[in-house]
């Protein structure tokens, strides 16, 4: 069996799998506990945020393995590792704006 050549990008991408992995685990909400619609919204975006990565960090790992010569397999995995890599950036760009427009409306 060879041994596969790991560059820094594919150690990272590696580590934020399992990162992202960790945080929804502790973004479960394991507790009943009476949230309001502001605070549930951001533990969305947040789920949102980790759920797109991990789809990331899993379609380039499919790309660095090799996948078979279907065109088309490989296509589709290209088109959502770029889908989930730009809907993670929305959802880290909503963040902090959805927190700004909360303080304005408390205001």
């Amino acid at each position: 069996m060879q041994m596969l050549n790991l560059g820094w990008h594919e150690l990272l991408t590696i580590a934020s799998f399992f990162a992202c992995i960790t945080g929804l685990l502790l973004l479960i909400d394991t507790k009943q506990e009476q949230v309001n619609e502001l605070e549930e919204s951001e533990q969305i975006l947040f789920r949102m945020t980790f759920a797109y990565w991990m789809v990331y960090c899993i379609c380039a790992g499919m790309q660095k393995v090799g996948l078979p010569d279907w065109e088309v397999m490989v296509m589709s995995v290209k088109i959502t590792s770029a889908l989930s890599y730009f809907l993670t950036f929305a959802c880290v760009l909503c963040l902090p704006l959805h927190r700004l427009s909360v303080k304005q409306v408390q205001e």
